[in-house]
């Protein structure tokens, strides 16, 4: 029986969706080719190129006797790490496998068919994934320079949107809105809508913002009770292969979140390597430091190749290369993965995460070659 015969019966909506494609895996690229896999590079999937920290390795080895046993449901003794570091009570605080599961938990929370849900264009792929999985109408805001037009996006709630999502730096753009223009849109929409549009808040990338860019994003939670802002440690805290993020949200909404979470949602080694790399500064600064310096490297790349980029806020560049698709292939064929973004509407562009120097240098140089080939 072939896939269109299927006896199974399933909303039209969930049967409508396109699965999530992620990063090419080192692996299959090694098989393809029949390349090396100790000589692919992969800068595809914004993770962290220094890795996972001491501090998390040392704190998994400690756990790892007590995985017979189910994980902290409530996650005490990670919520308290986080209360401690953003100054809010734990009754304010989700836990989600990656921010990933967060972003999901809400649309289950709130989003229904006959709901719509308010979004940019080229922004960051699972919020169209969860609105849709949930039965909700699109209600998809051109951009405006790659990036969120806040003032459409405000224009654009209707009388039966429950939800907006804002992606800040943005991915896969790596744009950023400052925060008193965040602030000012949460002020318009509790003006005009008052608690019934829940905001969130997308911070994966926070932490590679320059300081003087940074701002409260919780002191904003405190104001407006329909704000949840979601971070993660799969990026700058090079916990990616654990999956552990979280929301700060104020007590009615996370109530609501936790209605719906599935327990046990983030793991117990998970939960120990993420208190550690919270109390990890030096790391983090390292994290921060790296990505300046491949960024600056990458950039100043394209300079010289005369690419059009869009100065990048996250750990990741986004470059205009025109023939995206095949020069995508041609890197492939040389042991190099980034990331298209055609099936973000920006087929001419690629998304190149942000690597170790010598892992950028290869990026560069295989780059530099196919676009020679191109002109030769």
């Amino acid at each position: 029986m072939s896939s269109t015969d299927s006896p199974l019966v399933a909303p039209s909506h969930v049967t409508a969706i396109a699965p999530y494609q992620a990063g090419k895996p080192i692996e299959e690229l090694a098989r393809e080719y029949g390349l090396d896999p100790t000589a692919i590079v992969k800068l595809a999937s914004n993770e962290n190129p220094l890795g996972m920290p001491q501090s998390a390795q040392a704190a998994i080895a400690q756990a790892v006797a007590g995985l017979g046993r189910y994980p902290d449901a409530a996650g005490f003794d990670l919520k308290a790490a986080l209360s401690e570091r953003y100054g809010v009570p734990q009754n304010w605080l989700t836990l989600g496998n990656g921010s990933n599961d967060i972003l999901e938990i809400v649309a289950h929370a709130l989003l229904e068919p006959g709901t719509s849900v308010v979004y940019s264009q080229h922004a960051f792929v699972v919020y169209r994934l969860a609105t849709q999985a949930r039965g909700a109408r699109h209600i998809m805001v051109p951009a405006r320079d790659l990036g969120h037009d806040l003032s459409a996006m405000l224009e654009a709630i209707a009388p039966d949107t429950r939800l907006v999502y804002i992606a800040n730096p943005n991915n896969p753009t790596g744009t950023f809105l400052p925060g008193d223009a965040i602030e000012q849109f949460l002020a318009q929409i509790a003006k005009r809508h008052g608690g019934r549009v829940t905001v969130v808040l997308d911070e994966a990338y926070n932490e590679y913002l320059e300081p003087a860019l940074r701002f409260d994003s919780v002191a904003l939670v405190r104001k407006y009770p329909n704000l949840l802002v979601s971070r993660t440690f799969s990026k700058a805290y090079g916990l990616a292969g654990l999956r552990v993020g979280f929301a700060v949200a104020q007590p009615a909404l996370t109530d609501l979140l936790n209605r719906v979470r599935q327990p046990f949602n983030v793991n117990t080694l998970a939960q120990v390597a993420a208190i550690a790399v919270l109390g990890d500064a030096e790391f983090l600064a390292r994290s921060f430091e790296v990505n300046q310096g491949g960024k600056r490297q990458l950039q100043a790349a394209f300079d010289q190749l005369g690419l059009t980029y869009v100065p990048s806020y996250a750990n990741f560049v986004l470059v205009k290369v025109g023939d995206a698709a095949r020069i995508n292939l041609e890197l492939l064929k040389r042991g190099v993965i980034v990331r298209p973004v055609a099936g973000d509407g920006l087929p001419e562009w690629l998304r190149v995460s942000i690597g170790l120097p010598e892992e950028n240098a290869r990026f560069i140089s295989a780059l530099t070659e196919i676009l020679g080939s191109r002109h030769a």
